[in-house]
């Protein structure tokens, strides 16, 4: 058994259901955090990460969700994984890092040395715990895990800048108007429990200036109405942001592949970048066939054990089919997750898009996007119980629940 001393405790923050609406409409089925990419739930693929952390005691997930939507889903991985997960509910937002520390009780009741902290929307190789033994080298407070971008796309994230020497985070900014770096904060961190000192430095300061406020000038007092609660700390802005340069913080650079999931068409790209990394991590995942028997797969295919795939259909590559779903006769697919009990009827197509639960999709029907997966109209989504008839043709569209398409359509949103 592991000393005290060594021990590590994982935080994945989850968010809640007002922060998936670009996620819709997959997220009115199903909290965000949940919807399955490669055929796991999102949250799985950063838990699975952290069961690699030598000396881990505990993975907290927090977030607004109803306790409820989570539950079956913590107690089954668990038992899986073989370390306790729970899932811990904020009453009203803190922000980031006011979310930590409102949980600082549960989160340091295994004594841990170090703290793990995640985001669930991200998609990484998530390489914690080479990055633990770069944090514990640097004997800093805090690592970040950092990535390098497109000057052009980098003002959407938080930019840095690190010493090449000693990689101690310099100077912090987030999402700046004008470029500052191509070094870029990936959400993902380790901290010492002196993160919690911090975090508590920074409420007291703000307390002190609610204070100093509420006996100002009548302007003072109107502006502090339209500020963050008092309790409300976010993690760039607040912590990170003062303390670069101060030797407490430092970077760790990925090297792999690393995306933010904020929509549906990021979710099928980083449902393709975990199915590669199956390749590597979990090759027994992956299906195989040559349309003998089974059905003819090409490239990195997931297919749920109870899904029903003909032995003349074509799959792959970068394709997920979940539970019970049923793939007919001469049917082809490419990039595109096939979610719970769909059925794909013959000689239908389906290419870079996303068929919600229940869905079905006709004879010699084709349901595709262009695969950008930036765009809005880039993939097409088709929601849950959307019945595509025969012969219909549905591209770059988003097609909201319990819609019946007996008509082609090319660029529409149908609500």
């Amino acid at each position: 058994m592991a000393g005290s001393e060594e021990r590590v405790v994982a935080v994945i923050m989850v968010g809640g259901p007002t922060k998936g609406t670009r996620f819709r409409p997959l997220s009115l089925n199903v909290p965000k955090p949940l919807f399955p990419l490669a055929g796991q739930p999102m949250v799985h693929h950063p838990i699975s990460a952290c069961r690699r952390i030598p000396n881990l005691a505990q993975i907290y997930l927090i977030g607004f969700y109803e306790e409820r939507e989570f539950a079956l889903y913590v107690s089954s991985i668990s038992n899986e994984l073989r370390i306790p997960v729970r899932y811990l509910r904020e009453d009203k937002p803190h922000g980031s890092a006011g979310g930590l520390y409102s949980f600082r009780d549960y989160i340091m009741e295994d004594s841990p040395s170090h703290i793990v902290l995640l985001n669930c929307d991200i998609c990484s190789s998530f390489p914690l715990p080479d990055m633990l033994e770069a944090h514990k080298k640097y004997e800093g407070m805090g690592t970040l895990l950092v990535n390098k971008v497109s000057a052009e796309s980098a003002n959407q994230f938080g930019e840095l800048v690190a010493d090449p020497e000693t990689n101690e985070l310099l100077h912090y900014t987030e999402k700046p108007e004008t470029f500052v770096s191509d070094l870029i904060n990936c959400g993902v961190y380790i901290f010492t429990p002196n993160i919690f000192s911090a975090i508590e430095d920074v409420l007291k300061q703000k307390k002190d200036r609610a204070n100093l406020r509420r006996v100002s000038s009548f302007e003072a007092l109107q502006s502090a109405t339209k500020a963050l609660p008092a309790d409300f700390v976010r993690l760039d802005q607040d912590i990170l942001s003062p303390l670069a340069g101060k030797k407490e913080l430092y970077t760790y650079q990925t090297l792999d592949f690393w995306e933010q999931i904020k929509t549906p068409g990021m979710s099928l790209r980083c449902s393709g970048l975990y199915l590669s990394q199956f390749r590597r991590t979990s090759p027994h995942l992956l299906a195989s066939g040559d349309g003998k028997r089974t059905a003819t797969i090409v490239g990195d295919v997931y297919i749920h054990p109870s899904a029903k795939v003909h032995p003349t259909s074509k799959i792959g590559p970068n394709v997920s089919i979940s539970a019970n779903a049923r793939v007919g006769a001469g049917a082809r697919l490419i990039n595109c997750i096939i979610l719970d009990d769909v059925e794909i009827m013959e000689n239908a197509v389906v290419i870079h898009s996303i068929v919600g639960w229940k869905s079905s999709i006709g004879k010699w029907s084709r349901v595709q996007g262009e695969g950008d997966h930036n765009a809005k109209l880039g993939i097409t989504i088709l929601g849950e119980a959307v019945d595509v008839e025969d012969e219909v043709v549905v591209v770059n569209s988003i097609v909201l629940p319990n819609k019946t398409l007996n008509v082609s359509v090319q660029e529409e949103i149908i609500l």
